[in-house]
């Protein structure tokens, strides 16, 4: 009786008003049992509960056309001068542990019945790290640096490692470094954004 075409509605209104409202939510405020409103959510309006996903932003409409605009411009552009990539050298930092505990699937082994189960202490990421900086290309790593601990990625430290970086194209990649075509990529952290390393 509880799932009559009215009920329905008045369900599919709640959930669009606001999604993220529990079945006890929806059963207090439409007036019907829980296994009611639960049979209105998945069999009539085909609806299940998902956890949200984690983008690293989120954009505009505006932001989105023009990331579009500069792919489409980079695309025409690398389509033009497909020798343009072998010339780009990418750098970034990452924070590297001593040791990462392993994961479920890593410590995993066959077992037979007879077999005890295998058994793991369980540890946390090493509290010691550090960050490395790392410059690659098509042909595989031009440079790496390890930052000093309790040293801050700056501008002064960021041109140091830059002029490295220089040094390793050129004994490295001297091809690379005799047509002087380089395009240095690497992301927008304030160091990178630096008068000084422009």
């Amino acid at each position: 009786m509880a799932t009559t075409p009215s009920k329905v509605e008045e369900v599919r209104a709640a959930v669009n008003q606001d999604r993220r409202r529990t079945i006890h939510n929806l059963c207090a405020e439409v007036g019907i049992g829980y296994g009611s409103c639960q049979r209105i959510l998945t069999e009539q309006l085909n609806m299940h509960r998902i956890a949200a996903k984690f983008v690293p932003r989120v954009l505009t409409q505006d932001q989105k056309e023009s990331r579009v605009a500069i792919c489409q411009e980079l695309k025409e552009t690398v389509i033009n001068n497909p020798t343009l990539l072998l010339n780009v050298i990418t750098g970034d930092e990452s924070i590297v542990y001593v040791y990462d505990p392993e994961t479920k699937l890593q410590s995993s082994q066959w077992k037979s019945p007879a077999s005890p189960r295998p058994k793991k202490a369980c540890m946390q990421k090493s509290k010691l790290k550090t960050m490395l900086i790392c410059f690659f290309d098509q042909e595989g790593i031009v440079h790496r640096e390890s930052v000093p601990p309790g040293m801050t990625v700056n501008a002064d430290f960021y041109c140091d490692v830059l002029r490295s970086v220089h040094e390793n194209v050129r004994c490295k990649r001297p091809q690379k470094w005799q047509n002087q075509k380089l395009i240095i990529h690497h992301d927008n952290a304030l160091a990178h954004r630096s008068f000084k390393v422009s």
